[in-house]
């Protein structure tokens, strides 16, 4: 059965398998509806030989056919972020179908990501398996999930053409194939913005994965012991040891901290012999948090400054691969760049034929619908209000993105209660309450037990702030509830134990 039901290992002669399920007299009828789901191109038709392209095997042409009488309606959700989760999370099972496509089976707690960088948390203590999160991809014959790209929206044949994602160049060819939908929900995020800066996607190391933080672990630790190694320069050493982050967002500068933290009470007692070299320099073109009150900034450049993170305001306009260039002229040598400069659309949102709102993303309205076409919404970092709704574009923050994962499942709920579950069938169904957001403040640890809180809903309103370690308590247990799971939480809690107690773990693997 887990050989049918894994989409990349089905065999190209799905129609004798087929064949073989109606001739065999089983009495497991669902047997045969799960292999049923399955069929090649010339099995189903869904897309005629004509548009296949002539240099490719027509058995790579697989899929999920549309959904019949008698089965529920199928929602496929592009992306496994915070808003894909929590839509996942959310939507009733017992309504619908769930096909989840993504290029990574987890979802990552980014709050906590930069704590992995330094080896304050492990790297699964900030992964959650999607199976976690929604069991029914697991368990429900018609659901699952497909580690693969989507490649091309066809909104009108209700078709989204994916293609399975490989393990570098000398592995299994990708496998092509398509997913019928009664329902679409994009959520595949944003990508890092470059500012088309020459040299960053060559040279620079994006925090936004799990990947990311076990890159930057890696290099950090690789150049201290390589900056210890007999005969090696005193300029060598101090460029291996300079750690640079641009951007002063609260990914930039919680970094910033854990890095001074690690620097400060773990390289100092096992790299006593280059304890006086090491030094982080956070580069950001404006203020830092320009989100936060005038006073909690101050009070973060205060403590970063103490930690010996020193503040740089500049623009890069040039990164090599041992050095950067700012606009004055000015050229700055690292061995670890980091970079953290906000987002943007990902090449697959720019390539979709969908209106944009006015950033890029795919332009939505109140109920987080792609107005010019049936069935398809968007969610997080890729969507955003069109200009006819008169509305702001949201930032680009995972409470944003939380939020309207768990609207929008209340609201697909609400669909396939009223019969609206299949597709072009929620035409005339009242949606109810539109979207609304309301923040509910912000938070940034600064290293050294310390932190901010911000609980404002705007930076001009009234509200609560403070900082110091109550805060620092605050961020802490604030993101140890808000981990998903119970195992995450134990894990987090007992990691941050175990550093407290023995210090970081500085194995290079």
């Amino acid at each position: 059965m887990f050989m049918i039901k894994n989409l990349t290992r089905i065999s190209p002669n799905t129609s004798s398998i087929i064949t073989r399920f109606r001739n065999s007299g089983s009495s497991s009828s669902s047997s045969y509806t799960l292999a049923s789901r399955f069929c090649t191109a010339q099995e189903t038709q869904i897309q005629s030989p004509a548009k296949i392209p002539n240099d490719v095997d027509r058995s790579q042409y697989s899929g999920l056919p549309p959904t019949r009488e008698g089965e529920k309606p199928r929602v496929v959700v592009l992306g496994s972020g915070w808003a894909g989760c929590r839509l996942m999370k959310g939507i009733d099972t017992n309504l619908y179908d769930v096909v989840c496509v993504s290029p990574r089976n987890h979802m990552v707690f980014t709050p906590l990501l930069a704590s992995t960088c330094v080896g304050t948390l492990e790297f699964r203590s900030v992964a959650e398996p999607i199976s976690r999160i929604q069991p029914a991809i697991s368990r429900e014959p018609g659901s699952f999930f497909f580690l693969a790209n989507c490649s091309r929206l066809d909104a009108d044949a209700h078709e989204v053409h994916c293609e399975t994602l490989t393990d570098g160049l000398n592995t299994l060819k990708p496998w092509k194939f398509k997913i019928a939908y009664d329902k679409l929900v994009i959520a595949s995020g944003a990508e890092a913005s470059t500012f088309g800066i020459h040299g960053v996607m060559e040279n620079a190391i994006f925090l936004r994965e799990v990947h990311h933080a076990q890159e930057i672990r890696r290099k950090l630790l690789l150049n201290l012991m390589l900056s210890d190694t007999p005969g090696i320069s005193k300029e060598e050493k101090r460029r291996l040891l300079h750690c640079v982050v641009v951007g002063g967002g609260p990914t930039g500068v919680e970094f910033s901290g854990e890095l001074s933290d690690f620097i400060m009470k773990d390289v100092r007692q096992r790299y006593a012999h280059v304890k006086d070299d090491i030094h982080v320099t956070l580069i950001e073109a404006r203020d830092i948090l320009s989100s936060f009150d005038d006073r909690l900034r101050r009070y973060a450049i205060k403590q970063l400054n103490k930690s010996g993170v020193r503040f740089v305001r500049g623009i890069v306009k040039d990164v090599q691969s041992q050095k950067l260039i700012l606009d004055d002229g000015t050229e700055v040598p690292y061995g670890l760049l980091v970079w953290s400069t906000g987002v943007g659309p990902s090449p697959f949102v720019r390539s979709l034929g969908l209106p944009k709102d006015p950033t890029g993303r795919i332009g939505i309205d109140e109920w987080m619908r792609v107005p010019s076409v049936q069935d398809v919404f968007a969610i997080g970092d890729c969507s955003g209000y069109l200009e006819t709704t008169g509305k702001p574009t949201l930032p680009a923050l995972a409470q944003v993105a939380e939020r309207e994962g768990k609207y929008l499942a209340n609201l697909l709920n609400a669909i396939g209660k009223a019969n609206g579950g299949r597709a072009n069938s929620a035409k005339e169904i009242e949606l109810g309450v539109p979207f609304v957001y309301k923040h509910l403040g912000s938070m940034a640890t600064i290293g050294r037990y310390k932190a901010l809180v911000d609980l404002r809903e705007s930076k001009d309103a009234k509200g609560i702030s403070m900082t110091g370690f109550v805060s620092w308590f605050i961020w802490r247990s604030a993101y140890l509830t808000r981990v998903i799971s119970w195992r995450n939480r134990f894990y987090v809690a007992i990691n941050w134990f175990t550093t407290f107690v023995f210090g970081r773990d500085i194995s290079r693997i």
